[in-house]
């Protein structure tokens, strides 16, 4: 059994506030004996916007549905804004929004229609809502254009939309720019940035659309299989994925002996596949070649690179791959 997480509380005015909005602890899905979440740990601060990444099947989706309600857990615990009791729980997701697969929206009606059917629906007074959430998303000046002449972006902004229109303090989307054009990505990210920035949504994004994501991000959660593999925030990642220099061996041992020995450098990093990533000695390439080949290091690959969070997610699920094994 995975060890429960440390949950971080603060004092005030005599009551436990968790510093999270959500937690998830050792929570687990199973579809007739297959497991589709593991025992998944996730921790999401206020005010962060989560990037939940991994290839399609890993979980993502299933995560996402269990927290919003929509299906339960086999076993676990979700712990949403400090609660975790199911009363509270339905209580507390009226704080949340949220956008999972295709926006449900009507074609032949306006935006403006749109939510005014979502706003009686769940019974939320006045209708200023509205107008305020519609400038929100930039589409307020849509008047009595039809949803079916919108752009993909802009159906998609009216999803978004949809979720935020109840004022949520936690906003969490399912693939939102999946099949959008360069433009429609464009429109959702500046959107995302604008209310985490400016209104103080905490977001949740699931994607595996990694550039984009990396993008957005302060924090990670990275899932596969089912498994969370590792959690890390963007300031950790930015700096895994710094410059270095990229030299694959014959022998990793003796090429550290040298780095450490003759270079001086504590500074490195060894990989599984015999490499070595050197964050030392950016700009002395040939020094640390000639001090290499001098203690007869048979070299196979020798170039300065910088790590993407596409290389970095593939490595971090192939070493959870071989944990498996």
């Amino acid at each position: 059994m995975k060890q429960l997480p440390y949950l971080n509380y603060r004092i005030k005015g005599g009551m436990a506030l968790s510093e999270y909005i959500l937690q998830t602890i050792n929570l687990t899905k199973t579809y007739q004996k297959k497991t589709v979440l593991d025992q998944v740990n996730i921790t999401v601060k206020k005010g962060s916007i989560y990037g939940f990444i991994g290839l399609n099947g890993a979980g993502k989706s299933t995560l996402i549905r269990v927290v919003s309600g929509l299906t339960t857990p086999t076993s676990g615990k979700i712990e949403l804004f400090g609660q975790h009791s199911e009363v509270e729980l339905n209580m507390q997701r009226k704080r949340m929004g949220t956008l999972i697969e295709n926006p449900g929206i009507y074609p032949n009606m306006t935006a403006h229609e749109n939510l005014e059917i979502v706003r009686i629906q769940r019974g939320i007074p006045g209708k200023r809502c509205i107008e305020d959430t519609l400038k929100k998303v930039a589409l307020q000046g849509t008047g009595k254009k039809k949803v079916k002449d919108f752009s993909l972006g802009m159906k998609q902004r009216l999803g978004i939309a949809v979720a935020l229109l109840n004022d949520p303090e936690l906003l969490i989307l399912d693939e939102p720019i999946n099949g959008l054009d360069p433009m429609g990505v464009i429109e959702i990210r500046e959107l995302l940035k604008r209310m985490n920035q400016e209104y103080g949504v905490t977001i949740i994004i699931s994607s595996h659309i990694l550039s984009e994501v990396h993008q957005l991000a302060t924090h990670y959660g990275i899932i596969h299989q089912g498994e969370l593999i590792e959690q890390i925030t963007a300031k950790q990642l930015d700096e895994k994925c710094k410059a270095h220099l990229f030299i694959q061996v014959d022998d990793a041992s003796k090429a550290v002996t040298v780095i450490e020995n003759t270079l001086k450098t504590l500074d490195y990093e060894i990989m599984s596949n015999h490499s070595i990533k050197l964050y030392s000695h950016l700009d002395q390439s040939q020094i640390v070649l000639e001090a290499l080949m001098k203690q007869g290091v048979k070299i196979e690959q020798f170039t300065p690179q910088r790590d993407t969070l596409e290389s970095y997610f593939t490595s971090v699920i192939q070493r959870g791959a071989i944990s498996h094994e």
